[in-house]
């Protein structure tokens, strides 16, 4: 953690819904005239898109059936540690991109499916945002969840989770359920061992529960909308949290526990402003006094 230099990390797995919160971070930072440095999990992948297809079918050929992007064998987890460490000290690091489709390929005439070129964070950042797969991870070798100041996990009940992966690959990246139901199977025990415990570790937790029946996700037409949905918002550590302020300013809110308030699905990302607005006024406070700016 530094006060020079502060870290958010949104982590949570593929399909959880880790992009709607960096959208209602990026709303925050504009509002509040805050500089991020942004990282995208997706760049500390270890191969591209070919490569990957190709060591998968070579491990499959040698009976490994659980070759996923979710282990530590296929992301650079050292750099992930070694950017967070870099930037907590000295405000600087590398990263990339991850073109994950034509779109995103085209200003940089490269195919989809492969990395830009390492290159230095912008200067003079307010601080470092990350959301990924693995902005909290632990192994015997790394260390990743000590530096960020504030980490965050999206955690949707598992079926949810399975729906929104199915809806997005099949509708969006136009794969067949056979396959996207394949990819969540293959990933299981990396999913158990590096993406589960990661939550033990996250200062907050939102968990999307649907209201709707749920109970086989791979005939599910759509995905349970935020009306048909609770939010749970699990607290690591209450202390110096305003639940009277959040239960008085969101309708229909409760506490569950001492340390969790729950939400209707459709106030998600007010509860997320209410809640993240003063981390953020707190963390520049902090930056700015270590500068010697106040």
């Amino acid at each position: 953690m530094s006060e020079r230099h502060p870290i958010i990390a949104i982590t949570g797995s593929s399909g959880a819904g880790t992009t709607s919160v960096t959208r209602t971070f990026e709303n925050i930072f504009r509002r509040e005239k805050v500089t991020a440095a942004v990282i995208e999990g997706d760049s500390f992948h270890r191969f591209d898109r070919k490569e990957m297809k190709l060591r998968q079918a070579e491990a499959e050929q040698q009976g490994n059936k659980h070759f996923s992007h979710f282990g530590s064998d296929n992301n650079l987890f050292p750099e992930i540690e070694d950017l967070f460490r870099c930037y907590s000290e000295t405000g600087n690091g590398k990263r990339r991109k991850y073109l994950h489709d034509p779109v995103e390929a085209a200003p940089y005439k490269q195919e989809p499916g492969t990395f830009t070129p390492w290159e230095d964070l912008p200067a003079d950042t307010d601080l470092l945002f990350y959301e990924g797969l693995h902005g909290a991870v632990v192994t015997p070798e790394v260390d990743v969840a000590r530096y960020p100041d504030l980490l965050i996990g999206v955690v949707p009940v598992i079926n949810l989770e399975w729906i929104q992966k199915l809806y997005r690959d099949k509708h969006v990246r136009g794969y067949s359920t056979e396959a996207v139901t394949d990819t969540i199977l293959r990933r299981m025990p990396d999913y158990v061992n590096y993406i589960v415990p990661q939550f033990a570790h996250t200062h907050v937790n939102f968990q999307r529960v649907p209201v709707v029946d749920t109970s086989n996700p791979f005939i599910s037409r759509d995905i349970p909308t935020a009306d048909e949905s609770l939010c749970v918002i699990r607290f690591a550590n209450p202390k110096g949290i305003d639940f009277p302020y959040l239960l008085n300013m969101i309708d229909d809110a409760w506490m569950s526990r001492a340390n969790t308030i729950v939400v209707p699905g459709g106030k998600m990302e007010l509860a997320m402003q209410l809640i993240f607005t003063p981390f953020i006024w707190r963390m520049i406070e902090r930056r700015k006094r270590a500068l010697g700016a106040l």
